[in-house]
């Protein structure tokens, strides 16, 4: 059994145990599938470096991350992080934000998170997220329509751009009220927010734009509430649920932040990997395999959340071996997960819609934090895909895929565009 405390910021108190070498992950996204298999090489519980030089640990198994998702010894309240509490972790930390976004369900556990969460669960029932098919089909037409519109005369056109991105960001906005021409600083904001390389002099700049941003989101809900998820937020707080406005506006700028991103990822790597691989794309366009399960293979194979960011341990835990330490940080290396051959066999790198049984993936996460949104993710890739290739049947990718190029967020698969050819 060995351990390995690597918390900390790269400072000459950081020490290196015999758990291995510390993998730096690379903070410009250059080679996320050969970087996941280092990670799994190294063991179910690996030292590693993210952008600043903050050494934390990372799950990389199926087994061991399943686990450690409903191990009530890791929780979400950065307190309980040593090197944070020692100072070595600064509020100019480019992933500051996605490691203390707040008090909302994602920094909460045990009876605070099920208070937040059960709200959100209230409003994302699966009767509400099946009754906004209808919408989610309309945006999905209107932009198809813009597709062909705004394509140039070889038919090229930015797939991410014009579709992938404006469709969750169009059906989010309608489910938490947020007015549309709030979306191009929105999508300005966010860049810099994921964005691994993010200048430190303006980290707190775009958290800040961001919380007021939301704050002015719920202030104007109060005075004038409509059918959304942010009124429904504040007519409970009213009721006696005990929300404060804090809680309201952290949850929604949590929603908002989970309820894109990923749905925008899903879409754009389901396109990629069918038009890469035309014989799994004819199988599901002939009807011999469903729609339902070429998203869920994407899911595994390609996820859309590359690296969660970050849970801490109230005790030593021991993984395989490996003692995780009291006040040590893990994030949980989903990118790396979905290939993980002990519980997807030894073909998992291999993007098969064929597997059976059905695939067991963790790319909405497990446990109590599972993302609650999960549902409408994947309504919106179960109408958008099928109404995409209907619509452009010779549809295929504009460059080589070897030119696809990830953006530079540690936590997120996002490719800066994605060129296609409608025709």
């Amino acid at each position: 059994m060995t351990s390995c405390p690597v918390t900390g910021t790269g400072s000459g108190s950081d020490r290196e145990g015999a758990a291995g070498e510390v993998i730096v992950l690379d903070p410009l996204v250059r080679d996320l599938v050969g970087e996941g298999a280092r990670l799994r090489a190294a063991g179910p519980l690996a030292p590693v470096e993210l952008p600043g030089g903050v050494r934390v640990w990372a799950v990389t198994h199926h087994a061991e991350a399943r686990k450690l998702l409903t191990d009530s010894r890791l929780v979400k309240n950065i307190d309980h992080w040593a090197a944070y509490q020692r100072g070595e972790i600064p509020q100019t930390w480019p992933l500051i934000g996605l490691a203390d976004p707040g008090p909302s369900m994602l920094t909460f556990d045990g009876p605070e998170h099920r208070r937040l969460r059960t709200l959100t669960a209230q409003a994302l029932t699966p009767r509400r997220v099946a009754a906004m098919r209808p919408r989610i089909e309309e945006i999905t037409r209107e932009l198809l329509d813009g597709l062909e519109a705004s394509a140039d005369a070889a038919g090229r056109v930015d797939l991410k751009a014009g579709f992938a991105y404006p469709l969750p960001m169009a059906v989010i906005g309608d489910l938490l009220g947020i007015d549309t021409t709030q979306i191009p600083r929105l999508r300005t904001l966010y860049d810099g927010f994921f964005s691994s390389v993010t200048p430190a002099e303006e980290v707190q700049g775009i958290i800040a734009e961001l919380g007021s941003l939301f704050s002015a989101v719920v202030a104007q809900k109060k005075e004038s509430p409509g059918d959304d998820l942010t009124s429904a937020l504040l007519a409970a707080a009213e009721e006696g649920d005990s929300l404060s406005d804090e809680e309201i506006v952290a949850t929604v700028q949590v929603l908002i932040t989970a309820g894109h991103e990923t749905t925008i990822s899903l879409i754009v790597s389901a396109v990629r990997a069918l038009l890469t691989h035309p014989g799994q794309l004819a199988l599901v366009r002939s009807g011999e395999v469903s729609w339902e399960a070429a998203i869920e293979e994407t899911l595994r194979w390609d996820a859309p959340t590359t690296h969660v960011l970050v849970r801490f341990a109230t005790e030593d835990i021991d993984v395989g071996g490996t003692v995780m330490k009291q006040g040590d940080a893990v994030i949980i290396a989903y990118g790396a997960i979905g290939r993980d051959e002990q519980q997807h066999g030894p073909d998992a790198e291999r993007f098969d819609v064929t597997r059976t049984p059905p695939t067991r993936h963790l790319a909405f996460g497990h446990g109590p934090h599972v993302c609650p949104g999960a549902p409408l993710s994947r309504l919106e890739a179960l109408v958008a895909l099928p109404a995409l290739f209907d619509r452009f049947p010779g549809l295929g990718l504009a460059v080589d895929p070897t030119e696809l190029r990830n953006k530079p967020a540690i936590t997120q698969n996002e490719l800066y565009e994605l060129p296609v050819r409608l025709h």
